[in-house]
């Protein structure tokens, strides 16, 4: 199976060595997004707006593979305060409907700079 490189200007440009998104059949990794805006290059502040802006930055990548979060399988947050998954929860609740991927939170000491949540995602298209 061939790999196809997704990337579009809607989310933020890969700060590192790695694709916004890597498709191989109908399935689409995602790599992780923090809260960029894509525009600015500069984190949003707060950790409310935070997570929304991943979740719009992961929304980007999503659309520009040909799907959307509802196409989500799997989700993978980190968090550098665990304190905060329950508004990570709220959050998501917003930009995901039942049935809701898998989802694993991780508590992680620092992120890319200084974010306070990231998450990638794995999508399955039809």
């Amino acid at each position: 199976m061939s790999r196809t490189i997704i990337s579009t200007d809607r989310a933020p440009a890969a700060i590192g060595t790695y694709s916004q998104a890597v498709r191989v059949g109908d399935t689409v990794y995602l790599s992780g997004q923090i809260g960029l805006d894509p525009h600015s290059m500069t984190l949003v502040d707060g950790f409310e707006a935070q997570t929304a802006q991943v979740f719009v930055n992961l929304s980007a990548v999503a659309e520009a593979a040909g799907g959307s979060l509802g196409d989500a399988v799997k989700l993978t947050i980190y968090l550098t305060d665990l304190a905060n998954f329950a508004q990570v929860n709220e959050i998501m609740g917003k930009h995901f409907a039942e049935p809701y991927p898998a989802r694993a939170a991780v508590g992680v000491k620092e992120l890319p700079k200084g974010a306070l949540v990231e998450a990638d995602a794995i999508l399955v298209l039809a």
